[in-house]
Parts: C-alpha cells; structure tokens; sequence
C-alpha cells in the first residue's frame, strides 16, 4: 500500500535545505550502494565526502556560479559528486557517459566549464586537463587534495549548506553534444525543488525505503526521480552500475525489491510481449481466456508474476520518456496492473503530467502536475489537437547563450511551447497525439536526435538524403542516391550495396553506442518534401 504522504515541512521551501536536512535527520542510514560491489555509503559518509570536496573546490579557485562537468554512468559516486557541486554553488553539467568524445569535448567547452568530474579513460580520450577522478573523488595531476580522515569528527550538527535564490543556476542539462545542435537547458533551483516536492506529493514513499536506479541519472528523467526524490526523503538507492539487460534488471529488482520503479515504456513491453503475449497467444489459453471465471485466474496470476518480475514490494511503475504500446497499455489495464504514465520534458526538469495509478485514464498521461499549468493551442482543446503549452515552477530559464531558441521556446507570457501535440479533456487528462519534434527515446532512456546520426552519414557524400527512423529498439538509416551521384564517386548499384556494412561501421564508430544505426535501406526515388523542400519526415516509418 502507498505510505502517508510524508510531506517535507513548509520550512523546507529551499532545495539546499532538504539536502542539509536529509543529512542530518538520516546521518546512519544508508543512503546509497553500488549493486553488486562492496561501495556503501550511509549519509553521514556522503556529508564528510562532501565538505572533502568543498574545500578541494576551493583550494584550486572554484567559484559559486562555476561550471563542472560531470561525466560517468551511475553510480554512488556520481551522486556524491552532484550533491558536492550543487551544495558548494556551482552549476553542475551532468554530461551522458555514452556521448562521443568530441561531444564531450564540445559540451565542456560550451559550458565553459572549469573541471570535469569522470573516470580516467574519458579523461585520457576528452584529452580535457582538469580532472577530477570519480572512481576515488581525487584531482587527477594534483597535489590539492584532502584526505577523508580529515573529516573523520565530522558530525550531522556540522551541516550547513547556504540558502539559494529560487530562481539562481543550478544545472545546465545538453539535450544533445554536437556543436551545432547544442541547447544547454538551464534549470534553476526551483525547477529541481518542486520535481522533489512533487513526487512527496504524489508518492510518498516512507522514511528508509529501498529504491533502485536504472535511467541515467544526467537524463532529467532518472536524475529526478531516481535519485533527487529518494535522496531527500533518507531512502536507499541502489545504483545499478552495469548495462540494464532484462536478466540483470530482473535479478536485480529481485534482491532489492524497490518500493517504486521507474521505467522507460521498451522495459514493460519487453517483458510483456517477450513473455506474456506468446504464452497467451497458444490454441490452449486462447480457449481458456475466454471462459469467465477461469479468465480472472489467469490475469491474477500473470498480474501477480509481473509484479514479482519488478520485486514484488513497489507501489506503482511509472513510465514516461516515450510513447507506450496501446496493446500492451490495453493489456496492463485489463490485469489491472498498477502503473501510471506520466509527462515531462528536459526543459521543465522534467515532470508536466501525472496521475495516480488507480485514477490514471488509459492512453492518457496524467493531468497537470503541482505548480504546473498545460493547455492546448487549439480551438477545440478536447477534440482538435494542438501544441501543448505548459507554464509554472518547474520550466528552465531557457538555452544556455541561446537567446534565439530561448526567445523561440518561451513567449512573451511565459508558456514554453513543448513542440508535442495533444487534447485534454474535461477533467484535465492529457492526450498526446502527435509529436511535432523528431527526438527518439533509446533503450536505456537515452534522447536520441536523428539530424546529428544524419548529419554523420551525410559528411559521406556519396549519401545525397537520409532520414533516420525507428524500429523497436533498432535505428534504420533511409538514404536516397541518384544515379548521377554514384557515377560522380565511380560506382554502380551493385558496389554500393556492398559497401554498405563498411560505411555503417565508420558511421556507428562516430556515433555513440545507443545512437548507432543497425542498416541502410536505399530509396529509390528522393524523398517527398514540403514546398520549402524539407523532407516530410512523418511519412517515413
């Protein structure tokens, strides 16, 4: 059952006060572990690795108002980090461990940020100087460091964090690395806040509670709902420091038996239409299914073995970042599984939309979160989709030295047009209809822009269009050559079919890992476009 909502006190109205706060009320609890190794680390241990790092910050002339970046996959580390830079007034750069070098690279220097923080490989390929290591939280080529056992007396009264102005930088979130494409979100102290808040609001998961991370935790999705939340209610997190495949997912939410999950829509569906779907579709349970009483038996029990698969003992999944099967949502709905899908967007940090499992309306994406307002630009909201508007605490400032897309983002009465296109009806549920971006979700919860895999294909030119589409898991390139292209770079059709695995390999190599194509598929004719010659990008599965 959902514990009582918890509720932070109106006292903690700064989001430096709940860390300081969470410190202190939980100094012996644990606060965060590596699955599968020996790294534990109560809260007390995260305050004295904190004030470590605050004076090593200092020490080396970092300012409040500095940038450092922070690059690696997830870990208790990577939280310690994080906390140390934000506490201290830095802004943080939280930088996708799967992100190819030279993004890296054009991230660090658009940021202007003064250290990365990441693991010694990355250092090595960035060739970036200043380095903090992340593996033992040491400056790399540096004597100006601070042992722990300096802070060994340290106790929970000794925590004292500064109070934030609301609206103040506190994170610069890249929606994408490429120097062209570059949109720095600029998130304030409030956006993060009220994430946190909310979710206390909506969820209120007890005191101590086991929870397990498996988003990427510099993707707004997993950082603020698989790390900020649990974090300040004195929970457990479990980082999951491995690449998430289903059998290390499974076993692992088996030992932790987390009390919430949070899941991007390809982890449910997997399951369901790997497991469930064939065991259903078979001539014996067809005919079983369809007798009444034997049918609730079995929904009951595929409910009560999916509930088990996520370790038995959560109170709901929320799923977000992508579109959600409608066979596999009808499915969950009809076993009365206890999930929810709800909305958000890096910009607003990320949360928009949310219900409750249990008055959450299938197909939907809940209604407008706390300190958050939606509505649709569309003469008839409920029936004529248009572009969903959001407004409240949780929007960014706008795009970091971008006034151009910032000016584009927002408008002159602060809504932030999401570039999504929905309904709502009357009781305020939201319905995504459309998507006027091309953004596409990976496996892991990774955002995927397919112009930057485009881009990388058409520095070939033997490529004259392409256009990136999804399928399942896969990235399929669309490209069109013309005849007059191939004579120009000496080849026939027959060639390029055959050099085709060769190009892929130098593409993917460009690229990284979640954003590589899987094939080529060669068009016949150039693709359709609109009267200013953009290819209509929609018509292309």
């Amino acid at each position: 059952m959902k514990a009582n909502i918890r509720s932070f006190t109106d006292a903690d109205t700064s989001l430096l006060g709940l860390f300081e706060n969470t410190l202190k009320q939980n100094w012996d609890c644990p606060a965060y572990s590596d699955y599968g190794t020996d790294n534990n680390y109560t809260f007390g241990d995260v305050a004295k690795n904190v004030a470590r790092l605050h004076a090593i910050f200092k020490k080396i002339g970092i300012q409040p108002g500095d940038k450092i970046a922070l690059c690696d996959k997830n870990s208790s580390h990577w939280a310690i980090s994080f906390i140390s830079v934000i506490t201290y007034g830095a802004v943080v750069v939280p930088i996708l461990s799967d992100f190819h070098t030279d993004q890296i690279q054009n991230i660090y220097k658009h940021s202007e940020s003064r250290l990365m923080i990441c693991n010694l490989k990355t250092a090595k390929s960035t060739g970036i100087k200043d380095v903090m290591d992340i593996e033992d939280l040491t400056l790399i080529n540096s004597d100006m460091n601070y042992l722990l056992s300096e802070f060994k007396n340290m106790k929970a009264d000794d925590v004292k964090f500064f109070r934030e102005d609301p609206d103040g930088l506190a994170l610069i979130s890249y929606t994408s690395g490429s120097t062209g494409r570059s949109k720095g979100v600029m998130l304030p102290y409030r956006s993060i806040w009220s994430n946190i808040i909310f979710a206390d609001e909506k969820l209120g998961l007890p005191r101590n509670c086991r929870t397990m991370a498996i988003l990427p935790m510099a993707h707004m999705y997993g950082f603020a709902f698989d790390f900020m939340y649990e974090f300040c209610i004195g929970a457990h997190v479990h980082y999951l420091t491995k690449a998430p495949s289903p059998a290390i997912v499974i076993k692992a939410f088996n030992d932790i038996k987390p009390a919430i999950v949070i899941a991007v829509p390809l982890i449910i569906e997997k399951i369901v239409t790997g497991k469930v779907f064939p065991v259903l579709r078979t001539k014996k349970m067809r005919a079983m299914v369809k007798i009444p009483g034997l049918r609730t038996i079995i929904f009951n029990k595929i409910r009560q073995q999916l509930i088990d698969a996520f370790g038995g003992d959560f109170y709901e999944v929320i799923i977000g970042g992508a579109a959600f099967s409608k066979e596999v949502e009808d499915f969950l709905r009809k076993i009365k599984f206890p999930y929810t899908v709800g909305y958000g967007m890096t910009e607003c940090g990320p949360i928009i939309g949310y219900e409750d499992w249990h008055s959450f309306a299938k197909g939907s994406c809940g209604k407008a979160a706390p300190r958050m307002k939606v509505r649709i630009d569309s003469t008839d909201p409920e029936r004529k989709a248009g572009e969903i508007l959001t407004k409240g605490t949780n929007v960014m400032l706008g795009y970091y030295k971008n006034p151009e897309e910032t000016l584009e983002a927002i408008d002159a009465d602060g809504w932030l047009h999401t570039g999504d296109l929905g309904t709502i009806d009357k009781d305020g549920n939201i319905f995504i209809r459309g998507r006027k971006k091309t953004m596409l979700l990976g496996a892991n919860g990774q955002n995927i822009y397919p112009e930057e895999i485009e881009d990388t294909i058409l520095s070939n030119t033997i490529f004259e269009e392409c256009v990136v589409v999804q399928r399942g898991e896969k990235l399929v390139a669309l490209v069109y050559i013309s005849d007059d292209n191939l004579k120009k770079h000496f080849m026939t059709r027959q060639n390029l079919m055959d050099s085709l695995e060769a190009y892929k390999k130098k593409v993917n190599i460009a690229l990284p890992k979640f954003a590589n194509i899987t094939n080529f598929e060669v068009q016949e004719e150039e693709f359709e476009k609109t009267p200013k010659r953009s290819i209509r990008r929609y018509i292309y599965k």
